[in-house]
């Protein structure tokens, strides 16, 4: 299967489609989302998402509170959950300004929006809709986003198969350009998520569901959890982007960096070529050392024609000469008379044999 979004095709013989997630890394400012749409790019990514939501439609302020304390990595948040999502929201406004900045750069633009207003103002815009892990039992959504007719990407963080088997039956029921991608929605940056990533969830998914596109949306440091993705199959992997990892802010402390995200493309783009074919042959840039690494038959010593050939009269050497007869034709080779003298060292061919 393949799907397109905006000029690039994305399947399993095509690159892998690259996603900086800008999310809330913008801090309030347009011309800072503006000049990390121009960063992204020339990292590059083929996609700047954002994230649209309005506090109020995402979040309960009363919710948050009532739980008696901010955990995970909202622990760390200095304000309330309600205020840093009021703080991270991007302003419809800006929409227009983005998709015109990522036009002019070169890279798709698109976002997650996380409510039936926001799926609505972004249609014109977008050539995709992304679903956020924490949207994949929402079956509203889910089906108002597949309604538009465009290339949707569900995360499928904090979930179990069974979310992951409603969430895809809704979708494809109406849009079969679907991206079903694996997620841990851990954000705290730790190492420890390594072990909770669990990759091959996507040999899973690609056992459930053989068409479908696969891809990863990763919150770990590094480059092994997409090298490992990609080596499974995953073609679109989303990530989160900015400048600085020690700027405040809910997304900097585990996003990926211009420096990093280069590297990673670069990286991805190394292991695309070395995955190759799933045949087996003689690659082109072998051939000549198949001659070099491989043995054939030699004379152990000078021999004379009319010698009936035994063991000991055969050395099995490199390189193997082109005619020469190869280790596991030796047993045939065994009790026939030699036609020609051959000096030793000097590779054997059928040619210099004859029946005893």
């Amino acid at each position: 299967m393949e799907i397109r979004i905006g000029n690039h095709v994305i399947g399993n013989d095509h690159p892998t489609y690259f996603i900086a997630d800008i999310a809330a890394n913008h801090d309030g400012s347009l011309e800072r989302a503006k000049m990390l749409i121009r960063l992204a790019k020339e990292a590059g990514a083929d996609a700047a998402k954002f994230q649209n939501f309005q506090a109020p439609k995402i979040v309960s302020d009363y919710g948050f509170k009532s739980m008696g304390g901010q955990v995970s990595h909202q622990a760390k948040w200095k304000k309330t959950v309600f205020e840093v999502y009021k703080d991270a929201s991007v302003p419809f406004e800006w929409t227009p300004v983005l998709k015109e900045e990522c036009d002019k750069v070169g890279i798709d633009y698109f976002s997650s929006p996380y409510d039936f207003e926001a799926i609505d103002y972004l249609d014109p815009f977008v050539p995709a809709y992304k679903i956020g892990s924490g949207d994949i039992n929402w079956p509203e959504a889910l089906e108002h986003m597949a309604r538009k007719n465009k290339p949707v990407l569900l995360a499928t963080g904090a979930s179990d198969i069974g979310d992951v088997q409603r969430a895809v039956h809704i979708l494809l029921a109406i849009n079969p350009q679907l991206v079903l991608m694996q997620c841990n929605t851990n954000y705290t940056a730790s190492l420890e998520n390594f072990n909770h990533l669990h990759l091959r969830v996507l040999t899973t998914y690609h056992s459930m569901y053989p068409d479908l596109i696969l891809g990863l949306s990763d919150h770990t440091p590094g480059h092994a959890s997409i090298l490992g993705a990609v080596a499974l199959g995953a073609r679109v992997i989303e990530k989160h982007f900015t400048d600085d990892n020690s700027r405040e802010g809910p997304d900097h402390a585990f996003a990926m960096n211009p420096k990093s995200w280069e590297d990673m493309v670069v990286n991805t783009r190394q292991l695309e070529r070395a995955l190759g074919s799933g045949d087996k042959f003689v690659a082109e840039n072998e051939k000549q050392t198949v001659y070099l690494q491989r043995r054939c038959l030699r004379a152990a010593r000078d021999l004379k024609a009319g010698d009936v050939i035994s063991r000991e009269m055969i050395d099995v050497l490199r390189p193997v000469a082109p005619g020469a007869i190869l280790p596991n034709e030796l047993d045939a080779v065994i009790g026939t008379r030699l036609l020609n003298d051959l000096p030793a060292g000097k590779e054997i061919c059928w040619t210099d044999l004859g029946r005893a």
